[in-house]
Parts: structure tokens; sequence; C-alpha cells
């Protein structure tokens, strides 16, 4: 008798454990191992192991390991993996209105990029969650600049070179159009290779890549001018997440969503050394004219249209956005 009490008295100590299982949550990137996203993340991931008691851990495959970010997207699909860190245009097929703070020549500084995604960024990443996907985020990938190696200052300029358009980027081939340029699309792997090669020898990068990846030890000249903003997020397919326990999933959230608000930050001052440093290794830069800054303006606005009229961006968003441009603008 005395034993069987205590079997039925080990059964029941185990009861709160049964079927509980660890979840190892598999997240991929092209972003290189060592670079601050991805220690950040790792970072993250221990935290997360602690505070859940070892019942969810993250792995980080660095470095385009498991492929592009369509390659990636398809694994996630079927669950070989459960998330990728990326710039934000490539999730964009899934919420086409989170292409709204990457616009051609929208923003003139951070402090209107500030302005602006204290009211987006928690649009966007609800949008991302209502078509699948758990996002942190938005954290700063600074402003792309041209680099070339003949100097570009106006737009016939940047008509005689052979720019690098990134693969699977349906907004930007859309958008450069109005620019008459035929660029070269080519993944990311392969732009220093071919900058190298003289199959290209212009590129539209945030200073920080360009330094991590290389890139601009084969050009010479920085056009002053901010093309575009960039960001990355961490996105989650939402059907893995259901495999974690609720009081996890919070846990997760709060862990994930401190990092990223923390590398946001980081990320910044980041871009902002990085654009004095790229500067220090003796590009040249060249600073557009009034006339010539006015064309480049007048073509992104047509650009902007364009993605409109084409389903890239929906009207709303961007009169939200230059409500937020226009309120902010009007108190300077």
């Amino acid at each position: 008798m005395l034993r069987v009490v205590r079997i039925v008295s080990l059964i029941v100590l185990m009861l709160p454990f049964a079927g509980v299982t660890a979840f190892e949550l598999k997240i991929s990137t092209l972003y290189p191992d060592g670079t601050a996203s991805v220690t950040r993340l790792k970072q993250a991931g221990e935290e997360l192991a602690q505070k859940t008691d070892g019942r969810v851990t993250l792995r980080v495959y660095a470095g385009g390991v498991m492929g592009d970010d369509r390659a990636v997207q398809r694994r996630i699909r079927i669950g070989q993996l459960h998330g990728m860190m990326a710039q934000g245009g490539a999730f964009a097929s899934y919420y086409r209105d989170s292409q709204v703070l990457n616009l051609p020549l929208v923003f003139r500084s951070y402090e209107e990029v500030d302005h602006v995604r204290k009211t987006l960024d928690p649009v966007i990443r609800q949008g991302f969650e209502e078509n699948g996907w758990v996002v942190f985020g938005p954290a700063d990938g600074g402003f792309a600049y041209l680099m070339t190696v003949n100097p570009v200052a106006s737009v016939a300029d940047l008509q005689r070179q052979k720019v690098w358009l990134p693969a699977n980027d349906s907004g930007s081939a859309m958008a450069v159009k109005e620019f008459d340029v035929s660029p070269v699309v080519l993944n990311i792997g392969a732009v220093l290779t071919s900058l190298q090669t003289g199959v290209i020898d212009a590129f539209a990068a945030p200073p920080v890549a360009a330094l991590t990846l290389q890139w601009y030890t084969r050009v010479g000249h920085l056009t002053d001018m901010p093309l575009l903003y960039t960001y990355g997020v961490l996105a989650i397919g939402k059907q893995h997440l259901a495999r974690i326990s609720d009081e996890d999933q919070q846990v997760l959230r709060e862990v994930l969503t401190t990092a990223f608000a923390e590398l946001d930050r980081a990320e910044r001052q980041g871009n902002r050394e990085a654009f004095a440093a790229v500067k220090a290794q003796g590009l040249e830069v060249v600073t557009p004219n009034a006339e010539q800054l006015a064309e480049w303006r007048a073509r992104s606005q047509r650009a902007t249209e364009r993605l409109v009229e084409n389903g890239e961006i929906s009207q709303g968003m961007l009169d939200r956005l230059n409500g937020l441009l226009n309120d902010f603008r009007a108190q300077q």
C-alpha cells in the first residue's frame, strides 16, 4: 500500500511538467555573425532561455547560411525555420504599407524620421501581426546614400552609372524607373565581386553596410543626399509561436521588444559614426546643388505616386505620412 501511495505522489508531482517540452526558436539572417544586430539577438536568446528555465531557446543562423530572403521564408512556412531578421523590405509582400518608411527622399533628417516613427511603428507592427507575423522593431538601419565610382550630383549623372538593385525588391524596381535607370539586379552576396569586376559601379546603402561589407573600398564618391531611410525587423511566423505557452510567449515578447529598442538606439549611433567613418576613408563627398536636388525630389515624388498607383502602398498610409511630416515641418 505504501508503495502505491509513493507512486501516486510521484505522478502528482510530475503533472505540472506533463506535456512541457523545450522549443528552440530558429532565426535566420543575412547579417554577418559579429555584427551588432546578431550579437544583440544572441544575447536576447540567452536571456529568454534563463527567464523561461530553458523552455524557450533561440538559435541564430547568421551570414545567409540558410539562403536568401525568399528561401528563408519558404523554410519558415514549412517549419524548418521560425523567423528571420532582415531589412523591412524583405517582408513587404505581407504588408505593403510597411514600405512607407522607405519611400525615396521623403525624409530630410533623423528628427523627421523619429517624429514619424513614434506614430507609425506600432501601426507597422500591427499590420504584420494581422498578416501572420509577430514583428520586433523597427531597428534603425540608417539613411542609404549613393556611393559611386564616378561622381554623381544630378539624375543625369546617375543615368550613366551601372547601378545595383537588390533582388526580389519590387518596390525599388518600380521606383527606379522614374529615374530612367536600368539597374543591375543582384543578390547582396554578389555586390562586392560585381564592384571589383565592373559589373556595377554604383550602389545605394547605409554607410554601416558599406563599411561592414567592404563595398566602400571599390568606390570613390559619396553623394551627400539621404536617398531613403532603411530599417530592420525580426519577424517570427505567428503559427510557430502557438507552440509556446501563453506565459512564455509573454516573456518572449518582453525580452525581444526590449532588445530591439536597445538595438534601435545603438544602431542609430552606429550609423552616424559610420557616415563619418566612410567619409574619413577618403571618399569624395558630392553635394547636389539646389536645382539638381529639386529634380531628385520631383522624380522621387513621381516614383511614390507610381507606387500608390500600382498598389505597393496605400494612399491612406501615404496621406498619414505626409500629414505627420507637414506637422513637424510647420513647427520648425
